[in-house]
């Protein structure tokens, strides 16, 4: 009965959504807001000064500690089979890659380059896109791009369908299993859970802070603040220790920006990519063929609908167990 009557407030809600405006793909970015918090804000890893002591990672888990799955067990099968659990609940502890409980970790690499071999450590997280597909292919408009210019997953009405993931360059997006808005709705045919990534900690910064990792860095390695600003102290930064950037035109242009005494190419033969751990290759603009804006031009509408109906269905299944408390 519970779940007939949330399915009826969706169609409730659909009928609704229906008949509103639908809003862009993802949420515009003011630039220089009066207060410093509506500007579009990139971070640049300085990767001279990084010594993988893991103090990011620690600091990452602390602030996000409550926002972190709980899955309910055990999981209703799934239909088709082909669609696999994907539980990390009891690998809480792994930090070499990304997971749902871990968004940020150290990739670490010894590289030899002009007849030295450096220790190069490397804080991986969301690279946080200009033009995230992410965002503008989600179907159910889980996903958007924010004032500050981070992106974020609303895990309220993530269906764990992990389109995100796919489209991602990088695949960042990882996704648990036994969570989520598709336990309410059809459990063995919808998603297979929530999907998890960093939003450089959007709350303190919104609140006027600094993410949690810079905050807890020993050395300095991160700096944060607006793109033109990062993209200008990146030049100067390579100019100065004869590095190379990556991030700045990436997929069209990203927040996350890194500035690295060694080409990237070396540290990526030196520590290859994997499961949870992303490429360092050239990424070409995804949003930028044909097919992809096309797509998103078909999933605008339908994430705009999809999204206002399945959070008004979180809202009354929130007031309903609220009810029954």
């Amino acid at each position: 009965m519970k779940r007939r009557a949330f399915l009826k407030t969706l169609g409730l809600a659909g009928a609704a959504a229906a008949t509103a405006a639908v809003p862009g793909l993802a949420a515009p970015t003011a630039a220089n807001g009066a207060d410093g918090k509506d500007q579009v804000l990139a971070t640049l890893f300085d990767l001279s000064k990084c010594i993988g002591c893991g103090a990011c990672v620690q600091a990452c888990h602390e602030a996000n500690a409550a926002r972190y799955p709980e899955p309910e067990k055990p999981y209703p099968p799934m239909y088709p089979s082909r669609v696999k659990v994907e539980d990390w609940s009891d690998k809480r502890d792994v930090e070499d890659r990304l997971t749902p409980y871990n968004w940020l970790f150290i990739q670490s690499a010894a590289v030899t380059y002009q007849g030295r071999t450096l220790d190069v450590h490397m804080p991986r997280r969301c690279m946080h896109c200009q033009k995230p597909p992410c965002a503008n292919l989600c179907p159910w408009g889980a996903a958007a791009k924010t004032e500050n210019g981070s992106v974020r997953i609303n895990t309220d009405i993530c269906l764990g369908g992990a389109k995100c993931k796919t489209v991602c360059p990088w695949s960042i997006p990882q996704r648990q299993t036994g969570v989520g808005l598709y336990l309410d709705l059809l459990p063995s045919l919808a998603g297979n859970g929530v999907m998890y990534k960093c939003d450089r900690c959007y709350d303190r910064v919104r609140a006027g802070g600094v993410p949690a990792c810079i905050e807890a860095c020993p050395n300095e390695v991160q700096q944060i603040g607006p793109r033109d600003e990062i993209v200008k102290k990146a030049h100067e930064l390579a100019a100065s220790i004869n590095g190379f950037i990556y991030g700045e035109t990436e997929n069209g242009g990203t927040n996350t920006i890194y500035v690295s005494p060694v080409p990237f190419e070396l540290i990526e033969a030196a520590s290859p990519p994997g499961p949870g751990r992303p490429t360092l290759k050239p990424v070409a603009d995804a949003m930028s063929f044909e097919s992809s804006l096309a797509a998103a031009v078909v999933v605008a509408p339908i994430a705009a609908v999809a999204g206002a109906v399945l959070r008004a269905g979180k809202r009354a299944r929130d007031a309903e167990e609220k009810n029954n408390g």
